[in-house]
């Protein structure tokens, strides 16, 4: 029986190769407000304007889209070992000047310090609630690692990666409640991190100096010092 399948004339714009990136919202606590970092473009487009660390995929190089956006995060802010979480795709043709393109958007945290302290003299850290001036589509993708973040919060551990190693439960609240926008009551929010159970006691831990009592010391239990631990009901969901 003949074949009676025709084949369709390709067009020149429809073998043209996509661009394949990665970009990285990396995010932490500084004074009780979400920032995140932006360094300078290196190449067009856009060159000299701030943006979210990103660079393309390394065939050769690159296992998966995860080990190229922690060879980004090395490279262009200095940090590693972080919490890092895929978020999203966004693409199309509109996205970048050089033609159809789609980048892999993942989001990290880290604490202020250990960020400061590697984060190279080109880059900056800006607010959370300014998104002016960004290239591509950027502003979209810290919105959406934004919402992410809070959303998250409410029902997991994730909060307190932006915190140092060891901290007290009132310091993890503070994060708690800067990362969700609202307050937490704070017998419900103990109750929560009990049922948790992803902290554990610093053995002899303890917060000296200050007006107030000593106060104990926990940090994350190794288990989940790469993972998240997750709750059905969220912190505020009247449980």
């Amino acid at each position: 029986m003949p074949n009676e399948s025709k084949s369709r004339t390709v067009r020149k714009d429809e073998r043209e190769a996509v661009i394949c990136t990665v970009d990285v919202v990396l995010l932490t606590l500084e004074a009780g407000r979400l920032r995140f970092v932006l360094v300078p473009r290196e190449a067009a487009p856009f060159k000299g304007v701030a943006a979210l660390p990103g660079g393309f995929v390394h065939p050769l190089e690159d296992r998966d889209v995860r080990a190229c956006a922690e060879r980004v995060l090395k490279a262009k802010a200095g940090v590693e070992g972080q919490w890092l979480e895929q978020l999203s795709v966004f693409s199309g043709k509109a996205r970048d000047p050089r033609g159809w393109s789609l980048s892999v958007a993942w989001f990290a945290v880290v604490h202020c310090d250990l960020l400061r302290a590697t984060l190279p003299a080109n880059a900056q850290l800006r607010d959370a609630g300014d998104l002016s001036g960004l290239p591509f589509d950027h502003d979209d993708i810290v919105r959406a690692a934004l919402e992410r973040l809070g959303s998250k919060s409410s029902y997991s551990s994730l909060p307190a990666h932006l915190c140092p190693e060891t901290f007290t439960l009132p310091q993890l609240q503070a994060v708690y409640e800067a990362v969700m926008g609202e307050p937490i009551n704070k017998v419900s929010f103990r109750r929560k991190m009990e049922e948790l159970a992803f902290l554990e006691p610093v053995e002899g831990g303890m917060t000296r100096g200050g007006a107030h009592r000593p106060a104990q010391l926990w940090r994350l239990k190794e288990d989940y010092r790469a993972r998240l631990k997750l709750t059905d009901r969220g912190l505020n969901s009247g449980s």
